[in-house]
């Protein structure tokens, strides 16, 4: 239901539930939660949905539907938002791999990555007002910070969804590949990720920091093996 795979400091962490297009119920989010305390220690994480045809199509409704109290709902929503928060204060770099589309919910998770890479085929959309209900797992807030708070209440009020070009224009996605070489080009970028310096500049760009802190990060892959290493190749290469 929910995979994980680690390798040379990447996690992969895959949604599997093709019979409900990889949507979110209970059962998934408890698998999420186990997964992402399993990757704690990788230096890059990846959220992707099995397939091509869906990366999250939001929360499984056959089985949310049991959910008919306020607090059951309210309950639900707080528990969904607390792994997008997870996701979100991964230490490393988080991509999200829109193998498929992400609509609702699955929009929600994909803004909780740092970086969104999509097959040039996939939609996605803040689509819950046609439910008649709102994003409650943090996706509102993010997709506010990524395009504007104007552009955001135009997204999810209208529940417009967007190809993958069109999110890519508004910066709600980062990187569009095409379907063909999708999954080699998105382990690719993450496995480029998965270093210590890519994790001390996810921290300088997503909080301020004092100067002696930045500089103390610095200063520790400064005096590293790897970046003597990566600096003596630099010189001979040069000379």
């Amino acid at each position: 239901m929910v995979d994980l795979e680690i390798e040379d400091g990447l996690a992969v962490v895959t949604i599997d539930r093709p019979h409900a297009r990889n949507a979110i119920d209970p059962a998934a989010m408890g698998e999420l939660d186990k997964a992402l305390d399993a990757a704690e220690g990788a230096r890059a994480l990846v959220v992707t949905g099995a397939g091509d045809k869906a990366f999250v199509s939001g929360g499984d409704l056959k089985e949310l539907a049991r959910l008919r109290t306020e607090e059951e709902a309210a309950g639900m929503a707080l528990r969904m938002r607390a792994l997008c928060d997870r996701i979100a204060a991964f230490p490393g770099p988080v991509v999200a791999a829109l193998n498929g589309h992400a609509f609702g919910g699955g929009a929600e998770v994909a803004v909780a990555a740092d970086i969104r890479v999509a097959a040039a085929d996939i939609r996605i959309g803040f689509n819950q007002t046609k439910l008649a209900i709102v994003p409650a797992w943090g996706g509102a807030e993010r997709l506010a910070r990524l395009v504007g708070p104007g552009r955001a209440l135009l997204l999810a009020g209208t529940g417009r969804v967007l190809d993958a070009g069109e999110a890519e224009r508004l910066g709600l996605v980062d990187l569009v590949l095409p379907r063909a070489g999708f999954a080699d080009g998105w382990r690719a970028l993450a496995r480029s990720l998965a270093t210590p310096q890519a994790g001390e500049i996810k921290s300088l760009t997503t909080r301020s920091r004092p100067p002696r802190e930045a500089a103390a990060a610095f200063a520790r892959l400064w005096v590293s093996d790897e970046h003597w290493q990566a600096a003596e190749k630099v010189m001979s290469h040069g000379r």
